[in-house]
């Protein structure tokens, strides 16, 4: 009996040291330290949340940049790959299909090489980032669906290259940009339009 009434004062120890203490220290911490990514790192426009730095969306628009596909249709409850193989037929075919949808959309060549992450969608679905080049070659749509002027496009290329986000330490992964954030650029600077309304 001595030991059951060890054991569960152990237990209830340990439930409220891991179970409530930590947690509300952790979360205490956080919030006094770093509240805006601690919130999950919210976008607030005109009193409304309008998404997440961290959470891609998709936008159709020839006067938007373009995500990167969602095999979940970035839905973040059941976030998740397609998960099929590089032989399978389907994912051949989702490819062939991505890639001349992105080529005709921007007004490329068919032979264009066309970054791997506008063609292939991410483990989670929710990535909201794509690479430099994948919006480069997206620019000449954007400029010509807004109608900037030559100067306009050249700073908007310019953003681009100082909006790149480097690999962690230099090391892991690539350089990569904002699709959101970048959205919400095209917005602010060069004409207000509907999606984040």
């Amino acid at each position: 009996m001595k030991t059951l009434y060890t054991s569960l004062k152990i237990f209830l120890f340990f439930t409220v040291l891991t179970g409530i203490a930590y947690p509300l220290i952790v979360t205490g911490i956080a919030q006094l330290t770093f509240p805006a990514k601690a919130n999950g790192s919210l976008i607030v426009k005109n009193n409304k949340i309008i998404g997440s730095e961290l959470i891609g969306q998709k936008f159709d628009g020839l006067i938007y940049f373009s995500s990167r596909p969602s095999a979940v249709s970035y839905n973040p409850l059941p976030s998740g790959g397609s998960n099929l193989g590089l032989t399978n037929d389907k994912l051949k075919h989702s490819v062939d299909s991505l890639r001349k949808q992105f080529a005709v959309f921007n007004h490329l060549d068919a032979n264009s090489a066309i970054p791997s992450e506008m063609v292939f969608a991410s483990a989670s679905g929710l990535d909201p980032h794509i690479s430099p080049e994948a919006a480069y070659l997206q620019l000449d749509r954007i400029a010509s669906a807004r109608k900037l002027s030559g100067a306009e496009k050249i700073n908007l290329k310019k953003y681009i290259s100082s909006s790149v986000c480097y690999p962690q330490f230099g090391l892991l992964g690539d350089g990569c940009v904002n699709v959101l954030l970048m959205n919400l650029e095209l917005d602010q600077n060069y004409g207000q339009y509907s999606h984040f309304n």
